[in-house]
């Protein structure tokens, strides 16, 4: 199986360690190839940078899947699920969404959970998500670490104890059963953080990864595509 991970914005440093988490938590078999736009904001946070993304992200999907192609599944490696929606009716393959797959992995696993993003300018933006989409209910509270995303490369030990102390707050004021990490730069805290919390703490790319990948075990990719709507049953 071929997975294409596209991170919206147009820090590659990032794409390549987007890509290494999501070949971390891939199958054996599985391939994946991390790639991102140019001419989008080095960094997605908030509403302003998520329409800024938009037409280099549409750009690239089209080029690498419409054009292209050669991939069984799309993860988009931002956690508003930046043009995700947009972006599922025009593919050919299943198109996964961070954000969606971490919301559902945490309903897998308990009954709530609380979220951890980067900075306040992305929690309306999640909240939106989240009520769009069915999720809200289950859903404690969206909090805000005040670690930008790039921060999250540069400056990597600051940033974890700040996000651990916002999921310490999270676990005693909110009691949730899981915890999700609302930015794709948290990758690769996930294992650290959830067994210092003893709860599932749960990274979008890895679930968006092992989603994609239970499509294709499932039969269920190849019901992917622009035409589905012309189907009869």
């Amino acid at each position: 199986m071929h997975i294409l991970v596209i991170n919206p914005n147009s820090t590659a440093a990032m794409a390549r360690s987007i890509g290494k988490a999501a070949q971390d938590a891939a199958r054996g078999e599985t391939r994946i190839t991390a790639i991102n736009p140019t001419g989008t904001p080095p960094a997605i946070q908030g509403a302003e940078d998520g329409a800024a993304a938009l037409p280099g992200l549409f750009r690239l999907f089209d080029a690498e899947v419409i054009e292209k192609g050669g991939y069984d599944a799309c993860v988009i490696a931002c956690f508003d699920d930046t043009g995700l929606m947009a972006l599922k009716r025009r593919s050919p393959i299943p198109v996964i969404g961070i954000g969606e797959a971490a919301f559902h992995a945490a309903m897998l696993v308990g009954e709530s959970f609380s979220v951890v993003t980067t900075l306040g300018v992305s929690v309306p933006v999640l909240e939106a998500n989240l009520e769009a989409h069915g999720f809200a209910s289950r859903c404690r509270k969206v909090r805000a670490s005040e670690v930008p995303v790039l921060e999250l490369e540069s400056a990597k030990d600051d940033s974890r104890d700040i996000i651990a102390a916002e999921i310490a707050r999270a676990v005693a004021d909110d009691n949730p059963d899981a915890i999700v990490l609302g930015c794709a730069g948290m990758a690769d805290l996930a294992k650290t953080l959830s067994d210092r919390f003893r709860l599932p703490v749960i990274d979008g790319v890895a679930a968006a990864v092992a989603f994609a990948e239970a499509l294709r075990a499932a039969n269920a990719d190849r019901w992917a595509g622009p035409d589905r709507g012309d189907r009869v049953a």
